[in-house]
């Protein structure tokens, strides 16, 4: 099977800024690079996958600009959480698989929370040969401090869906997920 690169970033006008560029490509645009690539593909999967990973650049960035008015990263806040919904300890390697970073990764949201005072380092309560992450009362406060805005922003984001909308959209988002692996497998 041959592969061949898809460009999935096009340029179009936004009718509602005239002087701005939008990186979202339409149905005719995707069925067009198919053509010229002469692939057998349905132009309008391609078009989802492109639209959902423009969505997904552009959610990425928008969430480094939230939880930087917190004096987080969107890593350090998900670390965080995880350690909250884990009664607040967690093994560097659980972390590591729960939020699906390399150890090296965790290793490094975890000297910068420690640094802050959000997270200490500690003999495992399960294991004494293990050092465990433990949540700090500093950074259970700084997780409460910080809901009532996230969780309003989170809802608003979101608000222009009905809930029998947002039911679908879990679904589709689910189902789409695991489809994630098709960009990063390799092709046979």
């Amino acid at each position: 099977m041959k592969v061949v690169r898809i460009h999935t970033i096009f340029m179009t006008k936004d009718p509602t800024k005239p002087n701005e560029m939008e990186a979202i490509p339409s149905l005719l645009q995707s069925k067009r690079q198919i053509d010229l690539y002469q692939l057998d593909v349905d132009a309008q999967a391609v078009l989802v996958a492109a639209r959902l990973m423009e969505a997904g650049a552009k959610l990425g960035h928008a969430a480094e600009v939230h939880f930087s008015r917190f004096g987080l990263s969107t890593g350090r806040y998900r670390l965080l959480a995880d350690l909250e919904d884990n009664d607040g300890e967690a093994l560097p390697s659980q972390l590591a698989d729960h939020l699906g970073v390399t150890r090296a990764t965790v290793t490094g949201l975890i000297d910068t929370l420690e640094r802050d005072g959000l997270v200490t380092r500690r003999a495992s309560s399960k294991d004494g040969r293990q050092k465990s992450v433990v949540l700090t009362e500093a950074g259970a406060k700084k997780l409460r401090e910080m809901a009532p805005e996230h969780f309003t922003r989170l809802e608003a984001m979101v608000s222009l869906l009905t809930t029998q909308e947002r039911s679908v959209f879990l679904d589709l988002l689910g189902r789409v997920t695991k489809g994630i692996s098709a960009l990063t497998d390799d092709m046979e």
